[in-house]
């Protein structure tokens, strides 16, 4: 029997702050103690324990597969080294999310997503990576080829979680096409003339594929049992179409009626971790404080920056007083993990996989200062 001890830690758990000890045993979570260990322990010196972290939306690992423009890195470096930062943040299961976008034309739309996939797995197989990570497909339904592009990776690699999304201009995150082109011109640095290809191109794609596509995309997703979400959601109409496809997620909804709706409809709410610490969106959408406090948030994801998860469960409680640290974390740990259907993990409790970590809250930001996986220690 392996067995440790960790003594003397304010324990998150799933309705409660307690000061107390953990005990884990053969990669579970034993028992759960209050005061003083009753045996020999490791001392957290009253640091946190919290659950180990979910990620279900993070497209961070192309930043280093391609750390400058038209830069491609050895990519088994890349994923690792990314793994690395995802371990360290404190994020114990990860959905690594990979664009399906076949656009070569469009600045930033080859996400390289059958090499990463390939790569992830085949560190994983090795031994090699930190956190556990699972594939999730982030599909451009507007793209000519993207449902052929799906199902050739879904049949060679374990797709958990699918993403349906539309950047056309005009649609969900882009209402307008100023706003699309404001976006993308400062993005990309496109000339007006560049630009008005793109729009056009986009416009004709859309008309021609973004609704056979869908039906065709969530069809695959029911088939092989995968878990579906909807991206930048504007309308009461979007909500309605993601509720009549079976979507358990509503990805960084954009306005505050589709939030609600959606979460009304019991599609779990997931916003951007960054939004909550900057205090807003970049794009100016919604702000996930705004949700918060109207009781519509459930998920928070890190998006584009690792360390933003920890950083916004210990931010929520002082941005929206009616929601505690417990329920903070719950959104950063159980509630991804339920929405994947990773029953497992999630929380400190006995008998869940020991996926947690060790966060001193002294300085002017929380800090993971240990994380575990399964009881062993990964960063």
């Amino acid at each position: 029997m392996n067995e440790t001890v960790y003594a003397h830690a304010r324990l998150v758990l799933p309705d409660e702050v307690r000061q107390g000890h953990l005990v884990v045993r053969d990669g579970r979570i034993a028992e759960i103690g209050e005061g003083r260990a009753p045996r020999s322990a490791l001392d957290m010196a009253g640091d946190y324990l919290l659950p180990g972290l979910v990620e279900l939306h993070t497209d961070h690992v192309e930043g280093h597969l391609y750390p400058r423009p038209h830069v491609q890195w050895n990519a088994f470096a890349a994923v690792t080294a990314y793994d690395a930062q995802i371990a360290a943040s404190g994020i114990t299961t990860v959905f690594d999310s990979l664009r399906v976008w076949p656009d070569k034309r469009a600045v930033g739309m080859d996400g390289d997503a059958p090499l990463l996939a390939e790569t992830i797995a085949q560190a994983s197989r090795s031994g090699l990576m930190r956190a556990e990570h699972h594939v999730h497909l982030r599909c451009e339904v507007a793209a000519d080829g993207v449902v052929e592009d799906a199902q050739a990776l879904m049949e060679t690699i374990d797709v958990r979680l699918v993403s349906l999304m539309d950047h056309t201009p005009g649609q969900r995150q882009f209402l307008t096409e100023e706003k699309f082109r404001s976006y993308y011109k400062k993005k990309s640095g496109m000339t007006d003339a560049e630009m008005d290809v793109i729009v056009a191109d986009r416009l004709n794609a859309h008309a021609n594929h973004a609704r056979p596509n869908r039906a065709r995309l969530v069809a695959l997703a029911r088939t092989r049992g995968i878990v579906l979400a909807s991206h930048d959601d504007a309308t009461d109409a979007h909500v309605a179409e993601a509720i009549e496809d079976g979507v358990a997620i509503a990805e960084f909804p954009t306005t505050t009626g589709a939030a609600a709706g959606s979460h009304g409809a019991g599609i779990r709410v997931l916003m951007g971790a960054p939004n909550v610490v900057r205090g807003g969106s970049h794009t100016g959408n919604v702000a996930a404080g705004d949700l918060a406090r109207a009781g519509v948030l459930d998920i928070l994801s890190s998006d584009y920056v690792p360390g933003s998860l920890l950083l916004a469960a210990f931010a929520l409680p002082r941005m929206a007083p009616a929601i505690s640290l417990p329920e903070a974390v719950a959104m950063v740990s159980a509630n991804p993990a339920d929405a994947a259907g990773l029953a497992d993990r999630g929380r400190l409790a006995p008998g869940r996989r020991a996926d947690f970590l060790r966060v001193a809250d002294a300085g002017p930001a929380p800090v993971a200062r240990m994380v575990w996986r399964e009881g062993e220690r990964i960063a």
